[in-house]
């Protein structure tokens, strides 16, 4: 499956069911990364993959990234940063072939198995090892690199990891 998620950053790509798709910038002046999740999340139909990407001008907001065939509309004066964002090499995706079924406890190998998922990194440790346990909490947002979606995650207790992004971080300096 990576190689579909990766066809489709050049350009046009063909679909799961038939049909092309294309990636397009959107920007709907989002402001946080959940305001961008709940809009891609509302989509119908769903994009085979999208990707949000923080954009500082013309003021700082969430761009999205779609691989889609249906036209979505934008704020025209955002449209130059989106498409920026867009054709950038870089995203963390929201939605991706597979991603409903990473739910619950999973095995690197079986997130890679499921997924387009190319890839589990444990945080300044390099690559995971295949049987080890990922505690998903039913929230998983690889990175979109160079092509190639790469969960990242961190140790956890019982030798199990966790992605890295979680639902509800707790927020720097919250006790201040």
């Amino acid at each position: 499956m990576t190689h579909a998620v990766s066809a489709a950053v050049a350009g046009a790509a063909v679909v799961p069911g038939g049909g092309t798709a294309r990636i397009v910038g959107v920007t709907r002046g989002h402001l946080t990364l959940a305001e961008a999740d709940h809009w891609i999340r509302e989509l119908v139909p769903a994009p085979v993959l999208a990707c949000t990407h923080l954009v500082a001008a013309p003021f700082p907001h969430v761009a999205i990234s779609l691989l889609t065939a249906a036209a979505v509309d934008t704020d025209p004066e955002l449209r130059v940063a989106a498409e920026a964002a867009a054709a950038g090499t870089a995203g963390r995706a929201v939605l991706f072939p597979g991603s409903a079924r990473l739910t619950g406890a999973l095995t690197v190998s079986e997130i890679l198995q499921r997924s387009s998922i190319a890839r589990v990194e444990v945080l300044g440790d390099g690559q995971a090892d295949p049987g080890t346990v990922v505690e998903t909490g039913d929230f998983v947002r690889p990175q979109f690199r160079s092509g190639e979606l790469v969960l990242v995650t961190t140790p956890a207790a019982g030798g199990r990891l966790i992605p890295f992004e979680r639902r509800d971080p707790t927020p720097c300096c919250a006790t201040h």
